[in-house]
């Protein structure tokens, strides 16, 4: 019996890695106030299930080329003529239902789409768990890469201008970044809770924060402490593991927004 032989341990790991990639990702998340850009990405992700599906390709594949293939249509549509929200709120629906509707027409497949729709992560395989620490080391290192030009371009596009830097560049790799963030969680949390795990630990961060490296930092441990406490109070509650991740980040961001006035105070 090896070290990863067990599935608590299997589960435990998978966490980690959805916590290293998303939470820089949902800091850059938070400070463009891109939540319902993040939203609309992860629900195009049961289109891309279905597709994979149908088309007997790994599920990672489906579910990137279409969250990117969303992420990349929302940039395209954006100003010209609908609000963003609007938008947003258009195509996240839209994209949902139709990957519902998909899969009811997939025949001679087996598929848990509760699993798909809010997590798996007791389920989690060696295959997925590489699947899984693979996407997060490319999007920690394209994130690393371009962390001066996507803290410039997030804070004031015209300076980033005036320094050579290319604020649509820097939405492009942002673009894709969440791409690969919503393909590997989606085992995890599933379609529905991946844009929490973006943005709660990411804004419970910002108190306790001087500056944004700190910030990200900040919310990758609360993101790794929400995945482990969400597992463990899962195993002992019996209770849905994915949900239960979401709601210990959701008590970690209530008792940050408490202690925020204390800490100003003080």
């Amino acid at each position: 019996m090896t070290f990863l032989d067990d599935f608590m341990i299997r589960a435990a790991l998978a966490g980690l890695g959805v916590a290293v990639a998303a939470a820089p990702l949902g800091c850059f998340v938070v400070w463009r106030r891109m939540a319902y850009f993040g939203e609309a990405t992860a629900h195009a992700a049961i289109l891309g299930v279905a597709l994979s599906l149908a088309l007997a390709l790994p599920v990672f594949a489906g579910v990137l080329a279409v969250a990117l293939m969303m992420a990349l249509t929302v940039s395209t549509l954006s100003g010209r003529g609908y609000a963003m929200d609007t938008l947003l709120g258009v195509l996240a629906h839209s994209s949902l239902a139709a990957g519902l509707v998909a899969v009811s027409f997939l025949t001679g497949v087996r598929i848990d789409l509760m699993a798909y729709l809010f997590g798996d992560i007791l389920a989690v395989s060696r295959g997925d768990l590489a699947v899984i620490w693979g996407g997060a080391a490319i999007v920690t290192a394209l994130v690393g890469w371009r962390w001066s030009g996507l803290l410039t371009a997030t804070l004031n596009p015209d300076l980033a201008y005036a320094s050579g830097i290319d604020p649509r560049r820097e939405q492009l790799v942002l673009t894709l970044a969440l791409a690969v963030v919503v393909a590997v969680a989606i085992k995890v949390v599933g379609a529905l809770l991946i844009a929490a795990m973006l943005i709660v630990p990411a804004a419970a961060a910002r108190p306790f924060s001087r500056n944004p490296e700190t910030m990200a930092l900040v919310a990758v441990v609360i993101g790794a402490l929400s995945a482990l406490g969400g597992l463990a109070a899962s195993w002992h509650l019996d209770t849905p593991t994915g949900p239960t991740i979401v709601c210990v980040a959701a008590l970690i961001f209530a008792a940050s927004a408490m202690a925020a006035p204390l800490r100003r105070r003080a």
